[in-house]
């Protein structure tokens, strides 16, 4: 089975579609489900123009936080339900795309969100829900994953839920020219993460390679420009792109361990989940690489390395090598220290990490010692 919305608008200037298919779904009151910051520089706003066109209420819920909280996921929940909406309408990147995906699962199936941790936990299609995207990066606008910070455990929970798919998906990179440097940096690794992951899983098919090969060439084509001069309007476009053709592969291959190492270090230090990603991407690769080098082959002719006459671990190299300089390249932190991490914790990011629902998905599973091994190694 190959999951992906049934509907998704894609390019320049595709959210003045967004009033019309709102019409055609006969809704009548969105729940709008975002973050101050969006609320507060216009990009809300225009959306919400939108949905004036054609007459359809709304009430905002912009109290999502990056790395959004159960809390916030029941308090939506609550919001939705007192006020009739008859559908939510997510705006922003993962942080409010994943709190609208949780939210969507509890109105329909009841229940506390950390019951849902894991995979397909829900017996019910979830609310439905329009998810307008403002980054390229995390895919959640597209996908079934969602993951939601345990406040109690300092956990982020990865949840995977085919009911939890969004009927409308929209990405118009219009909405994105004014994203900072450094956000555009961390979202456009996310993507590259995504991307190899599902080539390197071993969920991988011919279908999923297909869309994951071509978003890590379009990365590595135009993240650079997209971050030197975020009014590119190609770039951001291409940049969306890589995003979405990313979403559809690891949504339907699956991540590995780049991911499960990278949500604790989301769990018990807030980072941005884009720039840990990027850091320990190569570390993790490099690793995956000694168990099967001939994944790498394929990623190696996309970056155009002439692979006739190279050994699979040769193009592995030039794959890890070209990660690190484009991390470089973006401003990536190198170091772990750099965002408050400490040795002290290295013990219970490793326990986590191995618990994590991404971790299955890689070649092979390290070991508690290895984990640390490697957390230390871009401390």
């Amino acid at each position: 089975m190959y999951h992906l919305p049934s509907k998704n608008l894609l390019g320049k200037g595709c959210l003045n579609e967004l009033g019309t298919e709102v019409q055609n779904f006969q809704f009548q009151k969105a729940l709008i489900v975002t973050d101050k910051v969006l609320s507060d520089n216009g990009i809300v706003q225009k959306v919400i123009d939108q949905l004036l066109k054609v007459k359809v209420d709304y009430v905002i819920y912009d109290e999502v936080k990056p790395n959004p909280t159960t809390k916030q996921v029941h308090k939506g929940v609550d919001i939705l339900k007192e006020n009739d909406c008859d559908f939510i309408l997510s705006i922003g990147g993962g942080s409010p795309q994943d709190c609208a995906s949780a939210m969507s699962i509890i109105a329909t199936n009841g229940g506390d969100v950390r019951e849902y941790e894991g995979a397909h936990k829900s017996n019910v299609l979830g609310f439905p829900t329009i998810a307008v995207n403002t980054t390229a990066g995390t895919s959640a606008e597209i996908t079934i994953n969602y993951v939601i910070t345990d406040e109690d455990r300092s956990v982020k929970m990865v949840c995977v839920d085919k009911n939890s798919l969004a009927i409308l998906s929209v990405n118009d990179p219009e909405l994105m020219i004014d994203k900072p440097a450094s956000l555009t940096a961390a979202t456009g690794m996310d993507t590259l993460t995504h991307a190899i992951e599902a080539i390197v899983t071993p969920g991988a098919t011919v279908v999923t390679d297909a869309t994951a090969l071509q978003a890590v060439k379009l990365v590595f084509d135009h993240l650079p420009e997209a971050v030197e001069n975020g009014t590119n309007i190609e770039a951001r476009e291409q940049m969306v792109n890589a995003s979405f053709l990313a979403g559809m592969a690891f949504s339907n291959a699956g991540l590995g361990y780049v991911h499960a190492m990278a949500h604790q270090l989301g769990g018990v230090y807030d980072l941005p989940h884009g720039v840990c990603n990027a850091m320990l991407l190569p570390i993790v690769e490099r690793e995956n690489a000694k168990r099967v080098p001939e994944k790498f082959r394929k990623i190696a002719k996309m970056l155009h390395m002439n692979i006739d006459g190279r050994s699979d671990t040769e193009c592995a190299e030039f794959v890890i090598e070209s990660i690190r300089q484009l991390s470089k390249k973006v401003m990536i932190p190198e170091k772990l220290s750099e965002l408050g991490v400490t040795e002290v914790d290295l013990e219970i990011l490793a326990k986590y990490s191995l618990e994590d629902a991404c971790a299955p998905g890689n070649p092979f599973m390290p070991t508690k010692q290895e984990t640390i091994d490697m957390f230390k190694e871009i401390l």
